[in-house]
């Protein structure tokens, strides 16, 4: 099979970064592109491993000079995939999974030959679980949690431009229905059966939180 770009978003908190892992962990077949980013670490984060951190003028630079295959910014910060990154992994022969939001997997899906690219998107298991995810996150709190849930909320309602949407409720399962997505090279589409009424729900949700009103309201 020919190398896929997988690409994998999410609101935040939604598990796919730790999908991704997991997937890359077990799959010698599978690698993660490695992001750049203008924000600061997390405990624990090395660079090079979770992400390039690169300062903003660093950013920009690799911008213009071309370096990226899609960037955006979310919550205030830069991200963007080095097509380098991209390029390895294929000519390795291995499908690239990348971690990425929504602006930046509508640039890759202009850039790259729809056979080429698989989107999955990861909703969380439900509400609640979400919201309490978020809010345990100690790095984000008053106006930074607001502005997350926020961003979500529109992230949220672009799960339907995805071929894939998937529900993380249990790691193993969803780790081995990713798994079988990119086993069948992204065809046919696989959405739950009630992936619109999880879709409307968590965006009601984090509208709520992030201070918003639905349209119409």
């Amino acid at each position: 099979m020919i190398p896929k770009v997988v690409i994998l978003s999410a609101p935040s908190g939604g598990g796919k970064t730790t999908i991704a892992r997991t997937l890359a962990a077990r799959r010698r077949d599978v690698g993660i592109s490695v992001s750049a980013t203008t924000r600061a670490p997390r405990a624990g984060e090395r660079d090079g491993e979770a992400y390039h951190f690169v300062s903003r003028d660093v950013f920009r630079r690799r911008v213009a000079a071309g370096e990226f295959l899609e960037w955006a910014e979310y919550a205030g910060e830069l991200y963007g995939t080095l097509r380098a990154e991209v390029d390895r992994l294929r000519d390795a022969g291995r499908h690239v999974l990348l971690d990425i939001e929504v602006q930046g997997a509508r640039q890759v899906r202009a850039r790259i030959a729809a056979g080429d690219v698989v989107a999955v998107f990861v909703l969380p298991p439900d509400a609640d679980t979400w919201v309490a995810r978020l809010r345990g996150r100690c790095s984000d709190t008053g106006a930074a949690l607001t502005r997350r849930f926020a961003v979500a909320a529109g992230e949220i309602g672009a799960a339907a431009e995805y071929e894939h949407i998937v529900v993380n409720d249990d790691l193993e399962r969803v780790v081995a229905e990713v798994a079988g997505i990119i086993d069948s090279g992204g065809t046919p589409a696989r959405r739950p059966p009630d992936w619109e009424r999880r879709t409307l729900e968590l965006r009601r949700v984090a509208l709520a939180a992030g201070g918003a009103e639905e349209e119409g309201s």
